[in-house]
């Protein structure tokens, strides 16, 4: 595949023949990622970044040569030039890099490289890649098999996002945003859903569909696909597979999966079910909650025994032993009695999986769900809308934020109004409130919640700083909201306000 940037098709030299490699915007999540695993593995990196950073220190720290702001001056001297789809080519480090005639890789491409000798597992899906990556990596880790691994999401009992390992597996979450994920090459793919996302680079979902089409023919012959059975579209990607005379596993609650789930149920901490595989029964038991997350556990399973090698003992052993991803409806504690909960979800079904364990963990308090939620993008809030009202009826209390635009610029008559207007329509009007600002939310929050309640912050922006700033100011006072009145109900409606 060759996009109009990148051409995804030639093969990727090994991380040993990149020589000095400068990352442009090291300091994110991904980029941060994929540059400390070059140096683990004896690569010279340096970076650039617009603004400093933890990350940027720790790389530093970790023997990369780190500068703040872009100058064409930083890529003097170096071979290789590490870019993600969000660096624009006038970026001024990347077009002196252009006119000097160096190697340009996708970060997918600079992470591949990193590949070689190694098994490849690559989780790909709409939802649930973060979570089912980091389930394979936990599970692999306590089985001794110290995998590589790059997650988009930090993996709080590892404490890193990304490790080099010594062992056999190189586990990758595989980003489908942009089309790249193509590079990888699996030897053994999890693919969690086939959905319409990322509309704004593929236009429609047929373009999504032919996307994770070439995602399967670039596996090997003897690859393994599993596929969850009880998505559309990840089913048909399976029967294209299959008549592709690829190995297939599927799983899900459907009847004709091959790994099937039943019996699902919640445990105080998190919940469990049973797996029918191969005319065996087994008990599949997690630390963290929701129907969902069995579902992602049950795909790891799959890849665990059928692609890695592990025994079902062992898999189900690891599985649980797994105790959550980073903003992956992370836990901020219960201070003053509320539970503290913060999640990335930011396309519709994300949004709606998360909420609805959420308001199960409130049920099962004797409490309510108050949600925060910012949206992400405004063509994603534009296409949406509807989707997102839905999931987040299953709240008691919603407060909407501002979109967060992140790439994007703002568009004429797109705002969080959108999605309010049929939210009040499903749960009422005085249980959607529009704070001007993210002070005025947390103040909202505060005066709405009580002892019993589940607070949720959602969204793939800054909202996830309300969670820490919430909990801390329930952690020092006494709360016992009384005050559950009208408040900040359609406020105000700024477009595209990045706060920090």
């Amino acid at each position: 595949m060759t996009t109009d940037r990148f051409d995804l098709s030639e093969p990727v030299p090994a991380a040993a023949d990149l020589g000095r490699v400068h990352f442009i915007a090291i300091g994110g999540a991904g980029m941060s990622g994929v540059a400390r695993l070059m140096l683990a593995a004896g690569v010279p990196v340096s970076g650039s970044d617009a603004k400093d950073s933890q990350a940027l220190r720790g790389l530093e720290a970790a023997g990369a040569r780190v500068q703040v702001g872009h100058d064409p001056g930083h890529v003097a001297g170096v071979d290789t030039v590490v870019v993600s789809s969000a660096i624009r080519e006038d970026n001024v480090e990347l077009a002196a890099a252009r006119t000097a005639g160096l190697r340009v890789l996708h970060r997918s491409q600079g992470l591949a490289a990193l590949t070689r000798g190694r098994q490849v597992v690559a989780v790909a899906g709409a939802n649930g890649k973060s979570t089912t990556t980091s389930m394979l990596v936990v599970a692999l880790t306590e089985a001794g098999a110290d995998p590589a691994f790059a997650s988009g999401a930090e993996i709080p009992a590892l404490g890193t996002n990304a490790a080099l390992g010594t062992g056999e597996s190189f586990v990758i979450e595989a980003d489908e945003s942009d089309g790249t994920f193509v590079v990888y090459r699996p030897d053994v793919a999890v693919v969690t859903n086939v959905q319409p996302d990322h509309l704004d680079f593929y236009g429609d979902f047929a373009g999504v569909q032919a996307a994770y089409r070439r995602f399967v023919d670039s596996m090997p012959s003897d690859g393994l696909l599993v596929a969850c059975a009880d998505d559309a579209g990840a089913r048909g990607l399976a029967e294209y597979a299959r008549a592709d005379g690829r190995r297939i596993l599927t799983y899900g609650t459907a009847s004709d999966s091959d790994v099937r789930i039943f019996d699902c149920a919640p445990t105080e901490t998190g919940g469990r079910a049973r797996l029918s595989v191969g005319g065996a029964d087994l008990d599949l038991v997690l630390e963290v909650p929701g129907q969902h997350n069995l579902e992602n556990a049950a795909g790891a399973f799959g890849a665990l025994t059928r692609g890695c090698g592990l025994t079902d003992r062992t898999a189900l052993s690891g599985l649980g032993a797994f105790t959550g991803a980073a903003r992956r409806f992370e836990s901020h504690g219960d201070p003053a009695g509320i539970r503290v909960i913060d999640d990335y979800a930011h396309n519709a079904p994300k949004v709606r999986a998360a909420v609805r364990t959420g308001a199960e963990v409130a049920a099962r308090r004797g409490g309510r769900l108050v949600v925060i939620f910012q949206p992400h993008l405004y063509s994603r809030t534009r296409d949406f809308a509807d989707g997102f009202a839905e999931g987040l009826a299953a709240a008691d209390e919603v407060i909407l934020l501002d979109v967060y635009g992140a790439r994007e610029d703002p568009v004429e008559g797109v705002s969080s109004e959108l999605i309010a207007e049929p939210l009040r329509a499903a749960i009422g009007t005085d249980a959607v409130h529009r704070p001007a600002d993210f002070d005025r939310a947390a103040e909202t929050a505060l005066r709405l919640v009580r002892p019993g309640d589940v607070l949720m912050t959602v969204g793939a922006g800054d909202v996830t700083v309300l969670a820490s700033r919430i909990a801390t100011v329930l952690d020092s006072t006494d709360h016992d909201s009384t005050d559950h009145g009208s408040t900040d109900h359609d406020s105000h409606d700024h477009h595209g306000d990045e706060r920090p």
